[in-house]
């Protein structure tokens, strides 16, 4: 194998690496939105965890985080919960620091 397919591969696998990386800190942001939503929502216990739940399964409906966070604004709209959508979007930037130093951390 030559220096150069060496080094190909080496960047093919620190990007699948960084995608999985991704992807877990990703899932771990919307259960931990979906954690601090339930809790404005009024659940608590069981309840919580399955309302996390269906957040971090709502990120499967399109690319990108605005499945997240139409959930999220139409859960809270409904129960009348009072967030701005710049609160939310601030909470799913600070939870995703959060997850991303808890999956470096796994790893």
């Amino acid at each position: 194998m030559s220096t150069f397919d060496k080094r190909e591969q080496g960047f093919e696998n620190k990007f699948a690496h960084d995608e999985e990386l991704r992807f877990k800190a990703t899932a771990r942001r919307n259960k931990l939105l979906g954690l601090w939503a339930a809790e404005l929502l009024g659940h608590a216990g069981e309840k919580a965890e399955d309302y996390a739940k269906e957040v971090v399964r709502a990120d499967f409906e399109e690319p990108g985080d605005e499945d997240v966070f139409r959930k999220i604004r139409a859960d809270f709209d409904a129960k009348n919960v009072e967030q701005s959508d710049h609160q939310i979007r601030r909470t799913m930037d600070e939870l995703m620091h959060t997850a991303i130093a808890q999956v470096q951390n796994q790893g």
